[in-house]
């Protein structure tokens, strides 16, 4: 399997952080791609033009990091990462959701700050500071369901703290969610994180 990505994208780290946990890490070959210069060979496996975008053993292209993540979890069989069914899976779903929206916000507020001062929107960024800060005080109130067996919902809610802390340092939500640095600081120590940690920013 081929894996486009980039060193400091979110979605690739979940990826790669899947894979292994999954035991999958030797089987993909990753492939450094830089999407702001729209490489012809990443446009060819995925129209979107984003990282990452997933090759398969058998030449089919798979993207999105929900679905690459859930392709992964399905060569393992065991249903580790996505339960099949029953409350354990809609709770790694909806953890996946929340964290992926956190995400979503954050890298909006970091391609803003990209853009000239003045044409960058200080209205957009609060809003999406405030959806950051009512998702972290969701998870902060639901810590029993970080708690327990290794899924697509503790990865996901990982990422996204890390790239908070990475992104957005000035951000500090370590002090206001003290549950949830405690159990982040405990995930910091995983070989899985320790091993797709993004070059200083």
């Amino acid at each position: 399997m081929k894996l486009f990505f980039s060193p400091t994208s979110p979605y690739v780290r979940k990826v790669r952080i899947a894979a292994i946990e999954l035991g999958l890490e030797d089987k993909i070959e990753l492939i450094l791609t830089n999407p702001w210069e729209n490489p012809p060979e990443l446009a060819k496996a995925n129209p979107l033009g984003k990282v990452p975008a997933l090759m398969t053993a058998d030449n089919k292209v798979l993207f999105d990091s929900p679905v690459i993540c859930e392709y992964l979890d399905s060569l393992d069989r065991r249903e580790t990462l996505f339960p099949a069914s029953g409350k354990a899976r809609w709770d790694a779903l909806r953890l996946q959701a929340l964290a992926d929206g956190i995400l979503d916000a954050a890298v909006m507020i970091r391609l803003d700050s990209l853009r000239p001062e003045a044409e960058q929107d200080s209205d957009m960024r609060k809003r999406q500071l405030k959806l950051i800060c009512r998702a972290l005080q969701s998870l902060d109130s639901e810590m029993t369901r970080l708690i327990g067996p290794l899924t697509i919902g503790q990865i996901s809610v990982a990422c996204a703290l890390a790239y908070l802390d990475f992104r957005l340092p000035d951000e500090d939500w370590h002090k206001l969610h003290p549950k949830l640095d405690c159990w982040y600081s405990s995930w910091m120590d995983r070989e899985s994180m320790q091993a797709t940690m993004p070059p200083p920013a």
